[in-house]
């Protein structure tokens, strides 16, 4: 029989100590929370989105197609002086249609300061906006491919991803950005040849560039459409480009479960009233245009710089999940 009696000095002492040694740790992960949650000197401040950028009224204005981003009042920002990178797309290698101006040229701005080479295709009416991106891309010391050409040619969709394979060494990142958008208040006034012609630059070119680019993307890259908001709360006024966008949204979610055993994601971005040059070049009748956006929850039209972030999330492997999703970002009103 043990005639060990319990040492409780001993564990007064242990006690003691653990207990110390607990309230240390306690007392230091709170000090660490409170210095955590302590603002940094360097964060940038907080931003009001309804007031980052202009509000309607805009000045009456109108261009003929396609339009120029530099002809526009106020100019659109695509993130030329605030997209900042991080090497999220370090040596990758992207075809931007549309890469000019608008979405796809915040898209260009963004992948280029990720780390990627770009290709841009663009309208020969764009030449002007197209140098201005060439020029910010190499600024970046990345490597750009400009290809002016129309994508309701299918031989030029086929020649537009051989050049890009070509010039880069490869193809990773397939951004389908270019459309065509006229606004018709009456279907009496849509003849066959407008209808064409947004059928062919929207979606025809989707099926014909996908095709072309498919045999060079390995597992791992991305296909990203960008499609609307009014695929999903069609107007009245856009009828043959409500259409088209409705079916880039089914393409991407079809060609995204064709596509994912093989490794490639494909996801669409569907913004709602963007300010860039597709509006006053006839996408919007020119007396609506001054109150454009007006109508949204954000009281405003939304900048193209603010989708860059999307199109890289999209691209780069962080995203690698997601395959058939629809992204939007619309001002608070329809969409996804």
């Amino acid at each position: 029989m043990s005639t060990d009696k319990p040492d409780y000095s001993r564990r007064l002492v242990v006690g003691g100590l653990t207990g110390g040694l607990a309230a240390m740790a306690t007392g230091g992960a709170r000090a660490q929370d409170t210095q955590a949650a302590a603002p940094s000197a360097s964060a940038p401040p907080l931003v009001d989105p309804t007031t980052k950028y202009p509000k309607p009224p805009f000045p009456r204005q109108e261009q003929d197609w396609p339009g120029l981003a530099s002809r526009m009042d106020p100019r659109p920002d695509h993130g030329e002086e605030s997209y900042r990178g991080s090497g999220r797309l370090a040596g990758r290698r992207a075809l931007i249609t549309g890469g000019d101006s608008g979405i796809g040229r915040a898209a260009a701005i963004a992948y280029a300061r990720e780390g990627a080479d770009v290709a841009i295709n663009y309208l020969p009416a764009e030449e002007s906006d197209a140098r201005e991106v060439a020029d910010l891309i190499r600024a970046e010391g990345r490597k750009v491919v400009p290809i002016a050409g129309d994508i309701r040619d299918e031989g030029f969709c086929n020649t537009l991803v051989e050049s890009t394979v070509r010039e880069l060494g490869g193809l990773d990142i397939l951004v389908n950005n270019a459309a065509r958008q006229h606004a018709m208040s009456d279907i009496s006034g849509l003849t066959t040849e407008l209808l064409d012609w947004t059928f062919k630059t929207n979606l025809y070119a989707l099926f014909w560039i996908t095709k072309a680019a498919l045999p060079h993307l390995k597992p791992g890259s991305a296909i990203i459409n960008t499609t609307s908001v009014v695929a999903y709360d069609p107007p009245e006024g856009l009828v043959d480009y409500a259409v088209t966008k409705a079916g880039i949204m089914n393409f991407t979610k079809s060609m995204a479960k064709q596509l994912a055993p093989k490794g490639i994601r494909v996801n669409g971005v569907a913004p709602g009233p963007f300010w860039t040059p597709l509006q006053p070049s006839g996408g919007q009748p020119t007396e609506e245009l001054p109150t454009f956006g007006s109508d949204t929850p954000m009281g405003r039209p939304g900048q193209p710089a603010e989708l860059a972030g999307v199109y890289v999330l999209l691209a780069s492997g962080e995203d690698s999940y997601a395959t058939g999703q629809i992204y939007g970002a619309v001002g608070g009103r329809g969409g996804p």
